[in-house]
């Protein structure tokens, strides 16, 4: 759960070039740390003694988007499709429409109503999606954003896709992961981020 100390701040002002490659940088260096930790990494002993770095994609400035957000206030719990016969509640927070590379898309954001009960994780927004990288450079289960719930009254979120990272099922089968929605399979390729390295 490390990582979700470090989901994006989507609210915060949109970064220049420069910040958001320092950004970035800092997302890839405490995801490795967490794939070195006994504690915390999906890796089995053996993996992590040869562990240096995740793949990552080359960072992409045009990877990271202005989104407009539409939140949901009537969605109702539903049961999220795991990787196992595990069905966890979630609900829908709200939508992040957006532009990339001139296409108008939109992701839908969730709450794991579980998360909700534990402190420091009730402001926690999950966004798994698929795009056409999936199986040809990402892993083909899809990837996961994490995002914080932005102050009342926000209707921009920032956006970034070089912070997309694996479910803990691309690198071992203990694992019960979400499956991404079918609202959130993108109809494009996404070449940011964590790659697959199968």
């Amino acid at each position: 759960m490390s990582r979700l100390a470090h989901a994006q701040n989507p609210a915060a002002g949109h970064l220049t070039a420069v910040a958001h490659a320092q950004s970035v940088l800092e997302f890839q260096q405490n995801l490795n740390k967490e794939f070195l930790s006994p504690a915390e990494s999906p890796l089995t002993d053996q993996e992590r003694a040869a562990f240096n770095t995740l793949p990552f994609y080359p960072t992409g400035y045009a990877y990271y988007v202005a989104a407009t957000l539409v939140c949901d206030s009537n969605s109702q719990p539903f049961a999220i499709e795991t990787s196992t016969a595990r069905r966890p509640l979630y609900r829908k927070y709200g939508e992040l429409r957006f532009v990339l590379n001139g296409q108008p898309l939109h992701l839908s954001m969730y709450q794991n109503l579980e998360l909700l009960k534990r402190p420091g994780l009730e402001d926690y927004l999950f966004v798994p999606f698929t795009d056409l990288t999936n199986g040809r450079g990402s892993y083909g289960g899809g990837r996961y954003l994490d995002l914080r719930i932005p102050p009342a009254g926000t209707t921009l979120m920032q956006l970034d896709f070089n912070c997309a990272y694996n479910p803990s099922c691309a690198y071992s089968h203990g694992y019960s992961c979400p499956v991404p929605p079918a609202e959130n399979r993108l109809p494009v390729a996404i070449p940011a981020g964590v790659q697959s390295d199968h």
